[in-house]
């Protein structure tokens, strides 16, 4: 944390003094003023506090030595959500004051982070609890130290005015705790209670019922029936987690048939009924994030496999707001709790949107009347061998600001657009990086208008004033044109930023490595991305820094029999590779491979002639290619990576490290420039162990393990070449619960240092992370003036 002195403090000869400090970070809507009212009244202090554009602006006379304790002081009292980034101070003249108060917010330049919704408190939990409280089983509890934020703002500062909360004025017992700096709902924007807050019903498609709302919900989760729950930001789709039938019906109802759901429990004891939860799990469970946690699932555990079809884990998360509580308090065990959509298009945030997106879906809908200002899904996060990755950043997390690394204090504001699927931007401002909350995929007009508002929402929150735009290098993706047209219309320059330089450069950023540390060797693994020789790559590895980027290996292309089609239907790779593998004997090489129907023949004459066969180096399809030989996802995919985790999860690492010496080679081609790992080279092998009845695991494991080998091994022959000492590992292959795991011990026992993802996921989802710092690096390079 960075504590300046802008002047010398006064000698020991002033007895008093006064101290001005400006503090940045996360400090609004979180407690922070009366944390400062309650530091400064205990040490005697006069002066006052107030929220503004910038962050919080404290003014303090007294005494010297309690004006020198005051900053400690308040780091210890930080409130649980508050998160302190600077604090500027200046030593002013004394002014005689009758007190410390607590003044209105007024206006500035807006430099002042939006508190990411917080989960439902301990306090306001045992309130809610407690028949002898006012706010006994009100659905809207909350105080400075949980509740919505992101969800129901609409500009800063932070205040009830600006949120969906204006609507509800407060009652006198309300307002009593709102105006006491000694409560902890001491301005508490969504502050509210049941005679003067928003209220709960619950309906059916015919319109509201009689009784009390939270009651009939669980009556009708327990009666088997889906229930459209309106939560902080968007709607849930729940029914009874234990229920095949109802899990099944709800699959069909949604059109979701494959794409496992994510479950609610009442407590971690419910869990782990159902789960294996170590301690660093129990505390993500347990945050005020709350987010989705992929849980290794126990053998046997009772729940339909309709949940999570083919799946060796399940995704848990705990209630995270009241009406969660409220409804989980009257259920004995758990529920589904999945978005409020249908296949394909975002969540639900609006009543009519809800009643009619999921009248086919939805039984019952447990309604408020709060408005869901801003979408904001759920979060899903992992923990790997011992480290957390977070694969979905919203809920809990965003809009929560990264400090940039060193070197970047003084970057332009840019803004980057981000990826085509699992869309995020990313404005950098005043030395820090805000990425959005998870969009989705912008091929979706519903998402993309979702994006579009949200790019307009955070340029206004955030007062962004961009000097610089970012976006991929793909002609086609939908946030690269919106951004071209932007600095089109806006006259701003454009940086087009490859696919993976942007993946290591966002890799770079989240381990802190500074602008001026130099390049590394970077492993991008993915589906497909646009290369920098406008060829399709998805298996690279680059030497690269924040500013520029060299291709040193990649891995062999290979067609993509239909283009994007290939991304959906894992067949048609698993012919490409063979016949690239085998030539026209492929089948018999395979054991005869027949599936049926299938067009193979048709895919054989488009390889052969080259019609709509795009080549790729592509790691994402290669997996797919496997995957379907061994007879998984073998049609279609139903979300993206299906077929890769069903691989994946027909082995574990134990295996992979069993089979190290049996792993299938991949030929490293070094008389080529960049050099070449070559696929081809590990299907005899594969081939053979299928002749000989080898088990999916055995076989799994040995692939798994032989493509780690040899990007491992070829980062490492070229780091020593270049004498790099860092590998850093992004891109959306590198979730893989076995390929990461085994790459960074490879490089580990090399002496090497690997770098992987911390903040912000490894896939699309921290593109824009990367594009905006490579963004960003290139304006303070051509900044810098001639010697």
């Amino acid at each position: 944390m960075h504590r300046p002195l802008i002047q010398p403090q006064p000698t020991d000869t002033d007895r008093r003094a006064g101290l001005a400090l400006r503090v940045r970070g996360q400090v609004q809507g979180v407690g922070f003023r009366p944390t400062v009212w309650h530091v400064a009244r205990q040490l005697g202090l006069t002066g006052e506090v107030c929220n503004d554009g910038e962050g919080v602006w404290v003014q303090l006379y007294g005494p010297t030595p309690q004006l020198e304790a005051f900053e400690p002081a308040l780091y210890r009292a930080c409130p649980p959500l508050a998160r302190i980034e600077r604090i500027d101070r200046h030593w002013v003249d004394y002014l005689e004051c009758p007190d410390f108060s607590i003044r209105p917010s007024r206006g500035g330049t807006l430099d002042t982070p939006i508190t990411p919704d917080a989960a439902t408190c301990s306090e306001c939990l045992a309130e809610i609890r407690d028949p002898g409280n006012r706010r006994h089983g009100y659905a809207f509890t909350n105080c400075t130290h949980c509740g919505p934020r992101l969800s129901i703002v609409r500009r800063i500062p932070y205040d009830r005015a600006n949120t969906s909360m204006a609507s509800f004025p407060m009652c006198e017992a309300c307002r009593e705790e709102y105006e006491n700096p000694a409560d902890r709902r001491f301005h508490a924007q969504p502050n509210a209670c049941p005679d003067c807050g928003p209220r709960l019903w619950i309906e059916d498609n015919q319109g509201p019922l009689e009784g009390d709302p939270i009651a009939l919900a669980a009556q009708a989760v327990g009666d088997g029936k889906i229930l459209a729950v309106k939560g902080i930001g968007g709607f849930h789709l729940i029914c009874d987690a234990r229920n095949r039938g109802a899990v099944e019906t709800l699959r069909a109802r949604k059109h979701r048939p494959a794409k496992p759901f994510a479950l609610m429990a009442t407590s971690l004891d419910q869990i782990e009924r159902y789960a294996r939860i170590d301690e660093q799990e129990a505390a993500l469970l347990t945050s005020a994030e709350a987010p989705i946690v992929l849980l290794d699932a126990l053998p046997k555990n009772g729940l339909p496999e309709a949940l999570a079809p083919g799946q060796n884990t399940l995704g848990f998360m705990l209630p995270y707001s009241p009406l969660h509580h409220l409804l989980l308090d009257r259920l004995d065990g758990p529920i589904v709790a999945t978005s409020g959509n249908l296949g394909g298009l975002p969540p639900c945030t609006d009543d009519l949107q809800a009643r009619r997106q999921l009248a086919g879906v939805a039984d019952r809908f447990l309604m408020h009347d709060r408005d869901i200002l801003n979408r904001v899904d759920d979060s899903v996060v992992r923990v790997l061998e011992g480290q957390t990755q977070i694969l979905r950043r919203a809920r809990g997390y965003a809009p929560a600001p990264i400090a940039l690394p060193p070197g970047f204090e003084r970057a332009p504001e840019v803004l980057a657009y981000g990826g085509e699927l699992k869309n995020t931007f990313c404005l950098i401002k005043s030395g820090r990086a805000i990425l959005s909350q998870h969009m989705g995929d912008l091929e979706n007009l519903e998402t993309f208008e979702d994006f579009e508002r949200n790019l307009a929402l955070y340029r206004q929150l955030f007062d962004h004033r961009p000097e610089c735009l970012a976006v991929d290098l793909h002609p086609e993706y939908l946030s690269g044109k919106r951004g071209r047209d932007d600095a089109r219309s806006q006259e701003l320059p454009l940086q087009e930023v490859q696919h993976h330089h942007a993946h290591i450069a966002a890799c770079l950023a989240d381990n802190g490595w500074s602008l001026n540390d130099g390049a590394v060797i970077g492993i991008a693994l993915d589906g497909i991305g646009m290369g920098g020789d406008g060829t399709l790559w998805g298996g690279e590895i680059l030497l690269a820094d924040y500013r520029s980027y060299r291709r040193l290996a990649h891995l062999a292309p290979t067609p993509l029999p239909g283009g994007a089609q290939a991304m959906r239907e894992p067949w048609r790779n698993a012919v490409a590779h063979s016949v690239a593998a085998f030539g026209e004997h492929w089948q018999a090489q395979l054991g005869g491979a027949d599936w049926g129907k299938l067009p193979v023949h048709r895919i054989e004459q488009m390889l052969g002639r080259g019609i709509n066969c795009p080549s790729a180096s592509s790691v994402g399809r290669l997996i797919d290619a496997v995957a379907a030989i061994l007879g998984l996802c073998v049609e279609r995919q139903y979300f993206e990576g299906q077929a890769a985790l069903a691989l994946e999860n027909t082995t574990n690492l134990s295996l992979c490290q069993q089979h190290w010496q049996q792993a299938y080679p991949l030929q490293l081609i070094m008389s080529k420039v960049p050099w070449v790992i070559d696929p081809r080279s590990l299907w005899p092998g594969l081939s053979q162990d299928i002749a000989h009845g080898a088990s999916r695991a055995i076989i799994s494991a040995r692939f798994h393990t032989g493509l780690a080998r040899a990007f491992t091994e070829a980062a490492v022959r070229l780091a020593h070449k270049h004498r790099i000492t860092h590998i850093a590992l992004s891109g959306g292959v590198m979730q893989n619960r076995l390929l990461l795991p085994l790459m960074q011990q490879g490089i580990t026992q090399a002496g090497l240092q690997p770098l992987i993802h911390r903040q912000v996921p490894a896939n699309d989802g921290g593109l824009s992370l990367g594009q905006a710092v490579v963004a960003a690096a290139r304006r303070l390079k051509e900044s810098i003036p001639c010697a």
